[in-house]
């Protein structure tokens, strides 16, 4: 039986969500460990993966469980007792057989978290804290990202992709009880694109955005803190 995972996670001690050789301290990696001790023998597949210190609300992976296992309610409860408490299992449902996390997916949410001001040690870890920010600046700019682009000039060295083209649907900033909320819906991202977009935003003006967008000239800036970044949502409809 295939079930999909939706799983939320602070990524603040984890090596990234996707597993690795060199180390189980991933997100994908601890959820691997568990799966084992209960005799579950899947492989993992998650819609996707995020960098060191990279958050998320509703990551989606899928795996195929043994006939013993189809007490799915259970199972969320036995794999969020034995899971470190920096991650949780927020649903497991029964999916299609043809079901794939990554390849079904339609489109893929995610959210960038600022506060202005001195930063704090309680919300360090999940908000990138700035001094002060143009909040007008960063409203109308973002939405230059709307749309179908070639963003190889937004994306980290050594991707191995084949298009580097990409399309965002939506792109707009808001406010919300004291944070700034940068919103990005697309039908994928490249590594590190979302870091480098808000990093674009908070040091580029207008014109040098546009250039970059349509491959003119690459700016130098750095990408975005890690710790401000959430994967919120993965739509597959």
């Amino acid at each position: 039986m295939r079930c999909a995972l939706t799983i939320a996670y602070n990524g603040t001690d984890f090596l990234g969500s996707q597993t690795q050789k060199s180390s189980a301290n991933t997100i994908l990696g601890q959820l691997e460990n568990v799966l084992h001790k209960l005799h579950i023998e899947s492989k993992i597949t998650a819609s996707g993966r995020t960098d060191k210190g990279v958050h998320a609300t509703g990551q989606v992976c899928h795996i195929d469980l043994p006939i013993f296992w189809s007490d799915l309610k259970k199972l969320k409860k036995v794999l969020n007792e034995m899971l470190p408490s920096s991650i949780y299992v927020k649903s497991v449902r029964e999916v299609d057989n043809d079901f794939h996390a990554r390849y079904s997916a339609k489109k893929r949410v995610y959210r960038y978290i600022i506060k202005e001001g001195e930063r704090n040690p309680f919300e360090n870890n999940f908000v990138t804290f700035l001094e002060s920010i143009d909040f007008k600046k960063i409203e109308q700019n973002i939405k230059l990202f709307q749309g179908s682009f070639d963003f190889k000039y937004f994306m980290k060295n050594g991707s191995g992709v084949k298009t580097t083209t990409r399309v965002i649907y939506k792109a707009f900033a808001y406010r919300y009880k004291g944070f700034i909320v940068l919103n990005f819906e697309a039908n994928g991202f490249l590594r590190s694109q979302i870091r480098l977009m808000v990093g674009a935003l908070l040091s580029l003006n207008e014109q040098e955005i546009k250039e970059q967008l349509r491959c003119k000239k690459k700016y130098k800036t750095k990408p975005a803190k890690s710790n401000g970044l959430y994967l919120a949502k993965i739509k597959y409809k």
